[in-house]
């Protein structure tokens, strides 16, 4: 089968459902919230989302075999909104964070840690809820829209802003030589953590957030490396996040640690743009631009196709 898709150069289509294997304490890892990650101790990575970790065991597979250049598609993957009473981990928050988490990773250009750079050709299951399936509940309920086309759940898709210029030094792809200085932006909304959050979640934070937007200036010789400490370097990445993904007030959750304020928090060697961090634009300087759908699969599923592509 791989040698088929080498000779046509067509993609491994593979569903990827961390849905089907989650658990109450891994659902943070699985839905793309703040969590300590899993170490792989064969490949030496820390995965902070189960999605990225099954993307790469599929890779790790096919190299294995000697077919590590055929590209892999997203067939299906998506979190049900609804499911059988007492059932944790399910509902619109959950349905949410995993389907916006997976796009950013399919999207933004930064690919995996064992694809870095790549982006995914992806269909999220599914565009309605389908209330003739059997049971469970939960098959019935992955609909991201309801039967009036109003959605669910904010995923940006049925949104469009005028796009930025583009930025030297984009995010979270970074380039070579990147500016220390952070560049300015508007928008006087930043995400901050909460007074009294934990030491351990706010590591937590920057080991999530890091994974996604430009962590340099919070390194040794960075420009808001000073003051060293987690809660300085915590407000730092929290906030790029914040920023890069759009300033909803839902990617400011941080499981419950990150607030977002009108005021601005930063002050000292950081604070060199009005939102007191380092403006942070997706992949190719798309911020702003969601990335482009149809409906494929006969209307079951709906296409997330990487910008520019």
């Amino acid at each position: 089968m791989l040698k088929f898709h080498r000779d046509t150069g067509s993609p491994l289509m593979v569903n990827a459902y961390p849905y089907f294997s989650y658990n109450a304490q891994n659902l943070n890892y699985a839905v793309f919230r703040p969590n300590a990650g899993v170490y792989d101790a064969a490949a030496k990575l820390n995965y902070t989302s189960m999605f990225e970790a099954q993307m790469d065991a599929v890779y790790t597979a096919m190299k294995k075999l000697g077919y590590g250049d055929v590209e892999i598609a997203v067939g299906e993957a998506g979190w049900p909104t609804e499911a059988d009473a007492g059932q944790v981990g399910v509902g619109v928050d959950e349905a949410r964070d995993f389907n916006a988490g997976m796009m950013r990773v399919v999207s933004g250009g930064k690919g995996t840690p064992l694809m870095p750079g790549k982006s995914f050709e992806t269909y999220i299951f599914s565009l309605f809820d389908e209330n003739q399936k059997p049971l469970p509940v939960a098959e019935r309920h992955f609909g991201i829209f309801n039967p009036d086309f109003t959605p669910k759940y904010d995923l940006g898709l049925l949104t469009q802003s005028p796009s930025p210029s583009p930025s030297p030094n984009p995010s979270p792809k970074p380039s070579p030589g990147p500016s220390p200085k952070p560049s300015p932006s508007g928008g006087g909304k930043w995400c901050v953590a909460k007074a009294g959050a934990d030491a351990t979640d706010l590591q937590n934070n920057i080991n999530y957030a890091c994974g996604y937007v430009d962590c340099k200036p919070i390194q040794s010789g960075g420009a808001c490396f000073n003051p060293n400490t987690v809660a300085s370097h915590a407000a730092y990445v929290m906030n790029a996040y914040y920023q890069a993904n759009g300033r909803h007030d839902y990617d400011c959750d941080f499981k419950g640690t990150g607030v977002v304020t009108s005021s601005d928090p930063i002050t000292g060697a950081a604070n060199t743009s009005p939102d007191g961090a380092q403006q942070v634009r997706p992949a190719r300087g798309q911020r702003g631009r969601q990335p482009p759908a149809h409906i494929l699969r006969e209307a079951a599923a709906l296409a997330v196709a990487p910008p520019g592509g």
